[in-house]
């Protein structure tokens, strides 16, 4: 029954975290970014001392809860793992796992270079390690386009019935550096998973490393008593952490993460989940012992490579993924290819309204992709910059930040981006817009352009007739200018617009703002 309801637990937690990031329909933000701001490490960045303090006791009474239940890392895992363990029993194998002893020298040394990278602000290496991070990058970069051609499949069809309650979504690879990021790091997951179960999280991952200090000293744990257990090794066979030790009849709880494999496989009724603080796993009594052993299952014929299999499978998932067209040729008219838009070299990175300056944005973010795949104009991607790789950054080559949109404040767990409405967002000025006059249709007399001017959702633009000549030039109002984008976006030159706009280092930009703001 436990396991029945921690499996429960775990199948919403990680179907509502995929639905999050995958959110083809654009509601699931409004129901479900609770979800993404229970995981770990964005609560300990935004200081959410309410979860991380529920969390720490939840670990320290029932063990490591998080890990098998909210972390979605860490059930794809679970996900991964199930399946290899029911195909080795259709082969009948019963021997999926072993105990293996604690690697303190390589989970110790990543926990601690982490929280340097953390404390330090190297965020790169915190957001390559983060687990809800990473399974973020994997969800958006290599699940989402699936889900976007399903959508779109599905859109032409309703189209073809006469329905137009579907639309289509553009399908587009925004940074080539996180997808490739992003393939490894599941290709790595698979492997780990499919030969050694929770590898990953019992010898990489911070967050569980973190946890594991708690867990060691947790009321209710798994326990092995030594009078019943037969020597079987079936509970050893069935732990994913390699965490049971039958000849010695232990646990190391600082791996056990109460996946309840072990309770549910034992046909002897050793293994107990009770109170038991204090007290050793093992309850022989002293001259007693158990050495009666079951007959192991042979099996005949060489264990065929199972991480081969796994790489096959991962890489033909990423082969797969990358046939993405980042974008397809549009036609004006049917007579010309219409250039597509290329992103300006920016002076300054421009990030999302709500967050309250360059610094602080990047300072927190964890680079989960959250508002990337939540983001419904495409305006936010990963960065490919060195110090800010799969951090999110703005640009307007494919959309501009409508004002009435504030969808990545409501779902960024961390805090990078306040939670905002739509009059507080008029107070943010992420960005300043400047004219490029070589390139301006209207500054250099080839049209009289003025789309720029037109489209401006804040009046801070105006066509103005420099003295002495006939042609009228965009001005910037740059007080008024809050870097939405549109400007760049609706201007019809290409490949690069000549109007650009450069991020703010701090978007508070005068008190009344900054008064707005925080209302």
């Amino acid at each position: 029954m436990l396991r029945k309801i921690r499996v429960g637990l775990a199948v919403l937690f990680w179907l509502g975290i995929t639905m999050l990031l995958l959110d083809v329909s654009g509601t699931f933000h409004t129901y479900l970014s609770w979800m993404a701001k229970l995981q770990f490490l964005p609560a300990v960045l935004a200081l959410n001392f309410a979860v991380v303090i529920a969390f720490v006791l939840i670990t320290l009474v029932l063990g490591r809860a998080y890990c098998s239940i909210v972390c979605p890392l860490g059930v794809f895992q679970d996900i991964i793992a199930h399946i290899r363990v029911r195909r080795d029993k259709r082969n009948k194998k019963n021997k999926p796992y072993n105990y293996s002893e604690e690697l303190k020298w390589l989970r110790y040394t990543v926990w601690a270079l982490f929280i340097i990278a953390l404390v330090a602000g190297f965020q790169v290496f915190v957001a390559l390690l983060a687990p809800y991070s990473s399974y973020g990058r994997i969800v958006q970069n290599l699940f989402q386009p699936l889900a976007l051609w399903c959508s779109n499949l599905f859109a032409a069809l309703s189209a073809h019935a006469g329905s137009y309650a579907a639309y289509s979504h553009e399908v587009w690879l925004r940074s080539i550096p996180t997808f490739i990021i992003a393939t490894i790091t599941i290709i790595a997951i698979v492997i780990f998973a499919w030969r050694g179960g929770r590898t990953y999280c019992n010898t990489i991952c911070p967050v569980g490393t973190t946890l594991s200090f708690f867990s060691r000293f947790s009321l209710f744990r798994p326990v092995i008593d030594a009078d019943k257990c037969r020597n079987c090794r079936i509970c050893e066979h069935n732990c994913k952490a390699s965490c049971i030790n039958i000849t010695d009849h232990s646990i190391d709880y600082s791996r056990c993460v109460d996946c309840f494999n072990c309770i549910d496989n034992c046909k002897f009724g050793s293994m107990n989940y009770k109170l038991a603080w204090r007290k050793h796993s093992t309850q022989a009594k002293s001259g007693q012992s158990s050495e009666v052993s079951a007959p192991e299952t042979k099996t005949a014929g060489n264990e065929p490579d199972t991480s081969r299999r796994a790489f096959l499978t991962a890489s033909a998932l990423a082969l797969g993924t990358i046939a993405i067209k980042a974008q397809d040729k549009k036609l004006d008219g049917g007579f010309a290819d219409v250039l597509p838009k290329k992103a300006p070299q920016r002076s300054v990175s421009i990030t999302p309204p709500g967050s309250k300056s360059v610094k602080d944005f990047y300072a927190h973010c964890t680079g989960c992709q959250l508002c990337v795949a939540e983001c419904p104009n495409n305006v936010l991607r990963p960065s490919a910059s060195i110090n800010r790789l799969m951090q999110p950054e703005m640009s307007f080559e494919k959309g501009f930040c409508r004002p009435e949109c504030t969808r990545c404040s409501e779902v960024c767990p961390t805090g990078a981006i306040l939670k905002i409405d739509t009059a507080q967002k008029t107070a943010y000025h992420v960005g300043i817009a400047s004219v490029i006059p070589d390139l301006c249709l209207a500054a250099n007399g080839t049209s009289s352009c003025g789309n720029c001017a037109q489209k401006c959702p804040t009046g801070a633009i105006s066509m103005v007739r420099a003295s002495g000549s006939r042609n009228r030039t965009p001005v910037i109002a740059e007080e008024i200018c809050i870097g939405c984008g549109a400007c760049e976006f609706l201007c019809p030159v290409r490949p690069v617009s000549a109007i650009t706009v450069n991020g703010r280092h701090d978007h508070l930009i005068n008190a009344a703002d900054r008064q707005q703001a925080m209302m």
